[in-house]
């Protein structure tokens, strides 16, 4: 089928006005965070799951590839199209459909905004933890392809955990449902939980049913200065061992506080500090305020110095506000900044610092870390000039060593980010070819032509 008679059966499912052609929108979906992509061939923005179910059957029927796409804030291009064909815009799906404050969930549709849910079941007294950095961009639909994660995850988990139920449209059209809104559900295989993460390979997430919790009554979060990595992770070690479970535990380093001082920012910590934690503890106000102490004094124990404790919410949104804008201020550093969410065991992460310190050196390029020290999920950036080939080149092979030496330490070349197209080509560095096998056969199960996000997780067959 060509443009032109695709174009003209989409337009008969959802309106003229939701098909788009235009060069500017066909390069504005064909992009995410990654900044690397291809435009699409049509843009279509259904706004029902009848629609979405029509216009999947149509591009299976033509054998079209079919790409969904959310918020677009993911860092792998997994909402990029690769191979041309349709992107699924669902920007039309942004809804919340239901707070169940008694049964403690909601539902919502999957281009609803993640800080809009936390607000929103906030204001009833409910708590959605899952809190991705990009949580006033990022979508519902999105965290659950990529089962975001956040600082939270420490504590709380990640997205996975909160996900009860869902509706999706497989790519040949066929609406099903999975889970419900019981917490307890084991009848036949988990689907609910093999769509959470698949990176929209298998299914199209039309409505999501969240699990919710009480929201904590206090919260108080501090930062605590280190002289270097080892010293810091040794303060998280003894809160753990001491059965303290802060609900979020991030670590910077100094290439990150640099990247915040130049960008004009207040300075989180003194100049020439080497590691920063930023560290949060909540639940009731009697656990928060006997939790606190032992905080402080486990990083104290440690070796911290300058430790800061946040006397009002004022001063604790200041603090996570510069978590959150690192990843702005590092791409002002450099043209080009390559962003690997890599996780180890939360006790090698020196191992991990002390790999990427031998990487920056045998690479001469710019590398900054950043991210969560309670769970091991440590984002790896590698600043560079993509114009320059050398550097690029010494990019890629610093990316593979990465990956090699994250694996060396038991642990994993994706935390949260998904694979997509960008880490495709190492998906054999951690799976064995038995489970990739196996990997493809769920894929053609679901979606036997191969029209759905194609290019995303698997390397090319041979």
């Amino acid at each position: 089928m060509n443009a032109d008679r695709l174009a003209s059966g989409a337009a008969r499912i959802v309106g003229a006005g939701h098909v788009l052609r235009d060069e500017e929108s066909r390069a504005a979906y064909g992009m995410d965070a990654l900044e690397r992509g291809r435009p699409a061939d049509l843009v279509i923005r259904p706004g029902t799951t009848a629609e979405v179910s029509a216009l999947a059957r149509l591009c299976h029927d033509a054998r079209v590839p079919l790409t969904p796409r959310g918020a677009g804030t993911g860092y792998t291009g997994g909402a990029v199209p690769t191979a041309g064909g349709v992107v699924l815009a669902l920007d039309r799906f942004d809804r919340i459909l239901e707070i169940d404050p008694p049964n403690l969930l909601a539902v919502v549709q999957p281009n609803v905004v993640t800080a809009a849910l936390q607000a929103a079941v906030e204001a009833v007294g409910l708590f959605y933890p899952p809190d991705p950095a990009s949580l006033h961009r990022s979508a519902i639909g999105g965290n659950v392809a990529e089962c975001a994660g956040g600082p939270r995850a420490f504590k709380y988990g990640t997205t996975r955990h909160y996900v009860l139920g869902l509706e999706a449209v497989l790519p040949t059209g066929e609406v099903i449902r999975t889970g419900g809104k019981s917490v307890k559900n084991v009848v036949g295989y988990d689907l609910t939980q093999l769509l959470v993460g698949s990176e929209g390979t298998l299914a199209i997430v039309t409505e999501v049913t969240l699990r919710l919790v009480p929201r904590p009554a206090a919260a108080r979060t501090l930062r605590a200065v280190f002289p270097d990595v080892d010293t810091a992770v040794n303060a998280v070690l003894g809160m753990v061992a001491g059965g303290i479970v802060p609900a979020a535990i991030e670590i910077i380093d100094g290439e990150c506080l640099a990247a915040i001082a130049a960008s004009g920012a207040e300075p989180p910590a003194p100049p020439g500090a080497a590691v920063l934690l930023l560290i949060e503890v909540d639940g009731s106000p009697a656990a928060v305020d006997a939790d606190l102490p032992r905080v402080l004094a486990a990083c104290r124990s440690a070796g911290a110095s300058d430790l800061r404790t946040a006397r009002d919410g004022e001063e604790r949104e200041a603090l996570w506000r510069v978590r959150r804008d690192l990843s702005p201020a590092l791409r002002r550093l450099a043209p080009l900044k390559i962003n690997h969410d890599v996780v180890v065991p939360r006790a090698r992460v020196p191992e991990l610092f002390r790999a990427v310190a031998s990487l920056r050196e045998a690479s001469g390029l710019r590398m900054a870390c950043f991210g969560h020290v309670g769970d091991g999920n440590i984002h790896v950036n590698i600043l560079l000039d993509p114009a320059d080939a050398a550097a690029l080149a010494r990019a890629r092979d610093a990316e593979l060593r990465l990956f090699e030496a994250v694996l060396a330490l038991e642990g994993s070349i994706s935390g949260e980010h998904g694979i997509g197209f960008t880490k495709a080509p190492y998906l054999g560095l951690e799976l064995s070819p038995e489970a990739i096998a196996l990997l493809r056969r769920l894929k053609r199960a679901f979606d036997p032509r191969g029209i759905l996000n194609p290019g995303k997780i698997f390397p090319p067959e041979a």
